[in-house]
């Protein structure tokens, strides 16, 4: 009888909308009004522009850092995208692994403004006289400053998989297709997550940049926050620059609390340990979607969906078919690895020369030997720079970082401070240090270097963080049962196990500064302009003049530089993690 009664009012408790519905139904509302706004402004003619130019009033960011805020979630999920197809072709494929990754680090080096000049045109002519065509040339710009180290951190996840989860996918006989959404991408996600944030800040730094789209004489400014900047940087106005400093802050703090906090809680359940973490993270906005019947409403059909797709079993391709008999099939496959081998490199190697023939032909009208010499010259003098920035990073912020990973609680709090600080655009520092140094009469080529690393050292907090935080709680309670501390605690247990997520990190900091160095070597405020030698300020020249043969040669350097220290450096300290220092 008494559940009987009782059972009416337990009903409507069940039923009845809670305070978590109304929360979850208002930000929901407010996402669909918000991306509907973004794609109404889209479809705009170019002269809205014009009729609405940007303006310095600070009544005006709100709406800016809207426009700012829908381009790098665009830019965010096309990289998430690109990570996905990216990563896993160079993971699970030798022959494309050869390619891809010394691509990917052309990619990383390669200056946004080589992006924007080849690019822009190309969007501008897709959709000739509306905004969506410079849209897209500055979500594509905000792209590139995000999706190289997103598919570093998946593509080193996939490739420092524990043997047996490897073991366990090939025992339930999973297929490839299965195997990525069941091992790869819960495997990678800790890290991703951190990658993603770091990825988020960082394009901070490229927005200044792509959200001024010139195209020959024509130069279209997006509203929003990167264009104001550039704006308050021109007219000296130092007001201005706290309001857009100001802007950033509250859009990061609303993507800390309403995106990455709750995928960082949520990603913790992909921690590979077989105990409980003794600190978990927590997020307001994932309690809310759990408990709120209105999220639940929402997200069922697409889960129902995602596990349809992630469960399809795709028929395997096998060359049985070609091989005769079982007792050459061996020799045969063996025989048939090299032919494709042989093939492969054989079309790497007519690509490779037919791109150096087309190259030197470009250049050769205008550039001599001694143009040549002049540029690696000054390759050299950034190598040196970017090598001692590197050590001092990776001095100072491994440890930090390690401190922090290791408590899930101070990650939660130091986490938005961080973004500020990865998202705060170096070139806004620019003006500090040129003042600095000519009232101090210091020496520029030395104190304007750390403005190279001052963007890009986050990315070697962030992996080292996800290093630390993705560490498995089982070993940290057997070095502390074996009294394993001090130095023999980093020397064996610690750096081991970040070691993968610090290369991770190291590579894409080091690429992020070469491409920093061509405005970190030339900084100016106002009439007074400071210069180091070096092959960003050899590029920035170039650029400034007109001389686009010099600028293709600094690229080319550039590149060829990156890609050889990573061959060098960091390549084999890849595989020293993948092979020695796997969990």
């Amino acid at each position: 009888m008494l559940f009987q009664k009782n059972a009416p009012l337990a009903l409507r408790r069940s039923v009845l909308p809670t305070l978590w519905d109304g929360v979850a139904l208002f930000l929901v509302i407010g996402l669909i009004v918000a991306i509907a706004y973004g794609a109404e402004a889209t479809y705009q003619p170019l002269t809205a522009l014009n009729a609405a130019p940007l303006s310095l009033d600070p009544s005006h960011l709100p709406l800016y850092a809207l426009r700012t805020m829908l381009r790098m979630l665009a830019a965010i999920v096309l990289s998430l995208i690109f990570t996905f197809v990216y990563a896993t072709v160079a993971a699970r494929s030798r022959r494309a692994e050869m390619v891809l990754i010394p691509i990917l680090d052309i990619l990383q080096s390669v200056p946004i403004l080589g992006f924007l000049t080849f690019t822009v045109t190309f969007f501008m002519n897709m959709f000739p006289g509306k905004v969506l065509g410079a849209e897209l040339a500055s979500v594509f710009a905000i792209f590139t400053s995000q999706a190289w180290n997103m598919t570093f951190s998946m593509y080193q996840s996939m490739r420092s998989q524990p043997k047996d989860l490897e073991e366990a996918t090939a025992s339930f006989h999973l297929s490839s297709w299965q195997r990525f959404w069941r091992l790869d991408v819960p495997f990678a996600m800790p890290g991703l997550v951190w990658n993603a944030m770091m990825s988020m800040s960082g394009g901070w730094f490229f927005v200044v940049a792509s959200e001024a789209i010139t195209v020959g004489d024509t130069t279209v400014t997006l509203p929003g926050i990167g264009s104001y900047v550039a704006m308050a940087i021109k007219e000296q106005n130092i007001l201005a620059i706290g309001y857009a400093i100001a802007a950033m802050l509250a859009v990061i703090i609303l993507y800390d609390q309403l995106l990455f906090r709750p995928l960082v809680a949520w990603a913790d359940k992909f921690r590979f340990e077989t105990t409980a973490s003794s600190e978990e993270p927590t997020s307001w906005m994932l309690d809310l979607m759990r408990r709120s019947r209105v999220i639940a409403a929402i997200t069922a059909p697409l889960g129902w969906l995602a596990h349809i797709v992630w469960s399809i079993r795709f028929p395997k391709l096998s060359l049985k078919a070609a091989l005769p008999t079982a007792g050459t099939k061996r020799n045969g496959r063996v025989h048939a690895g090299r032919i494709f081998d042989g093939l492969w490199f054989g079309i790497i190697a007519v690509a490779g020369v037919y791109a150096a023939v087309i190259s030197i032909g470009y250049l050769q009208t205008a550039i001599g030997w001694s143009d040549v010499a002049t540029a690696v010259l000054d390759g050299v003098i950034t190598l040196i720079r970017v090598v001692v920035l590197m050590v001092l990073a990776t001095a100072v912020w491994v440890p930090i970082g390690v401190w922090i990973g290791l408590r899930p609680g101070i990650a939660e709090k130091v986490q938005p401070l961080a973004q500020f600080l990865a998202a705060f655009p170096a070139n806004l520092a620019f003006p500090v240090f040129v003042v600095v140094i000519v009232r101090f009469h210091l020496n520029a080529d030395i104190w304007l270097s750390p403005l190279m690393i001052l963007g890009t050292q986050w990315y070697i907090l962030f992996n080292v963080i996800a290093g630390a935080s993705a560490y498995p709680s089982e070993l940290k309670e057997a070095a502390r049962s074996f009294g394993i501390t001090g130095w023999r605690w980093w020397v064996k247990v610690i750096l081991p196990g970040i070691f993968p997520y610090y290369v991770t990190g190291a590579i894409t900091a080091s690429g992020g500064s070469w491409n920093a160095s061509i405005v970190a070597e030339v900084a100016s405020w106002g009439n007074t302009q400071l210069s180091t030698p070096g092959l960003g300020s050899y590029i920035a020249d170039a650029t400034a003049k007109g001389d686009y043969q010099r600028v293709v040669l600094g690229i080319i350097v550039m590149c060829a530089f990156v890609t050889l220290f990573n061959r060098l450096v960091w390549r084999p300290l890849y595989t020293l993690g993948e092979r020695r220092l796997r969990l």
